[in-house]
């Protein structure tokens, strides 16, 4: 284990405000962001009114969001309410809804009581090389059921 001094430690917002300055998105523009790549699946687009329903927020809050994200270079928006991903969105949502998906799945694994909650609070801080360790975790449970038997029982055991 590394040895830290007092200085290598901040709070959160620490955390949040030191990667804002180094250019990466705030986890309000993530959900945002990685909603806004969920619908424009199915459509190519998406409008203010849809992301509002399915954000549980006001439209005004996602108007502010949209343009926000469409100044970074992540979204087209015109005034008739048109939303479409640039190619710098599309990856960046992709890249977001799978983490989504790796971290909801590995909650699912640890039998956690509420993963979609769980998931949406812990996955904008966690670190893209951690990510994808957590999925080739998942990988290995899948392909080798033996042990994740054992880990089920194991886990049971300790209730």
């Amino acid at each position: 284990m590394s040895e830290n001094t007092n200085s290598d430690f901040k709070t959160v917002r620490g955390y949040q405000t030191a990667n804002r300055q180094n250019g990466q998105l705030t986890s309000a523009l993530e959900d945002y962001l990685e909603m806004t790549y969920r619908l424009c699946q199915k459509n190519e687009y998406t409008r203010i009114g849809i992301l509002s329903e399915h954000l549980n927020v006001r439209p005004s809050s996602v108007s502010k969001m949209i343009y926000k994200l469409a100044a970074l270079g992540y979204l087209k928006y015109n005034r008739y309410e048109i939303i479409q991903l640039t190619d710098a969105g599309q990856e960046v949502g992709e890249y977001l809804l799978k983490r989504h998906e790796t971290i909801e799945r590995f909650l699912n694994l640890l039998g956690s009581s509420n993963p979609l909650e769980e998931t949406e609070l812990m996955e904008h801080s966690l670190d893209v090389s951690t990510v994808s360790n957590i999925n080739t975790l998942l990988e290995f449970f899948q392909e080798n059921e033996g042990v994740q038997n054992s880990y089920n029982l194991f886990k049971a055991q300790k209730k």
